[in-house]
């Protein structure tokens, strides 16, 4: 049997793959729209199929045991989602590892976050073997802040003064991989666990600027909480209704933050069999790489 990884090709899901094959002993399957153009390491078949293709999800689902599921930011993000998760249960798959959000439950008026809180109600209430993955703000979003951090001294995401626990992709990965052979390797579907993926500090529009300051030995001020100028800006590279969605979303971060507490942290090091990584750390591995061109 083997597992299937959705949302192979982004960022979470190199992640994923990349670790489940640094662990080995697993017959690793990734969901893909073009196998033909896929290039994805020694080790990983590729899957034709989409998660909006019922009849292909079923075709792709075909023997596997477990299954990540990453949903796409799409519109109907959760219609796929749902349908996926019961073409999953029809296929008797064993085990699921489902990434949702963190605060989703919270952040009613945020669509993404709803959408995502949604499918962890079905997972819930049809008692399937999940573990549900919660990670907060990627702390590699901000990789695209180095043009203005280098050229103008500014950090520029309105993340406001309440702070975000910011989780490192890596750890994402390493996560769901860790659950994903978990239950591959049992014999038997085990019961629901859920992790909030988180860093260790909470991040806010004072501590990130001093941060990067001391990163990059430079004079860094944080850009400012105007929400109108991040729509516009984010309009020149999404659709308007996913850049209305982050709008949303960081208006709830300037609201009422998104900080975990010190049992979610401890809960997700006991995972990662050591603390997970800081903002402070990949700051100073940016600050190296852009350094080193």
């Amino acid at each position: 049997m083997a597992i299937l990884v959705t949302g192979s090709t982004g960022v979470v899901g190199k992640q994923v793959l990349e670790h489940l094959l640094a662990a080995g002993g697993a017959q690793v399957r990734a969901l893909t729209r073009s196998p033909e153009k896929a290039q994805f390491p020694d080790g990983v078949t590729a899957v034709q199929g989409d998660l909006s293709d019922v009849d292909g999800l079923r075709r792709a689902m075909n023997g596997v045991s477990t299954l990540f599921l990453l949903a796409p930011n799409a519109p109907d993000e959760l219609t796929q989602a749902l349908q996926t998760l019961s073409v999953a249960r029809e296929a008797g798959v064993k085990g699921v590892v489902y990434l949702s959000v963190f605060k989703g439950a919270e952040y009613v008026d945020v669509p993404h976050f709803t959408g995502k809180h949604t499918v962890e109600r079905m997972i819930e209430h049809c008692d399937l073997p999940a573990t549900v993955l919660r990670p907060a703000y990627f702390i590699q979003n901000d990789v695209r802040q180095k043009e203005p951090l280098l050229t103008h001294g500014v950090y520029g995401m309105p993340i406001g003064a309440k702070g975000i626990s910011m989780v490192d992709v890596r750890d994402i990965g390493e996560a769901a991989a860790r659950e994903l052979l978990r239950r591959e390797r049992s014999a038997t579907r085990l019961p629901r666990e859920t992790y909030e993926l988180v860093g260790p500090d909470a991040i806010t529009s004072e501590t990130v600027a001093s941060i990067w300051a001391e990163a990059l030995g430079r004079s860094v001020r944080y850009g400012g909480d105007d929400l109108d100028v991040l729509e516009q800006r984010l309009k020149a590279a999404a659709p308007g209704w996913l850049v209305y969605d982050m709008r949303l979303m960081m208006s709830r971060y300037q609201q009422d933050g998104a900080v975990a507490s010190q049992a979610q942290i401890d809960h997700l090091a006991t995972l990662l069999g050591r603390q997970p990584r800081s903002y402070r750390e990949f700051a100073a591995e940016m600050a190296a790489a852009w350094k080193n061109g």
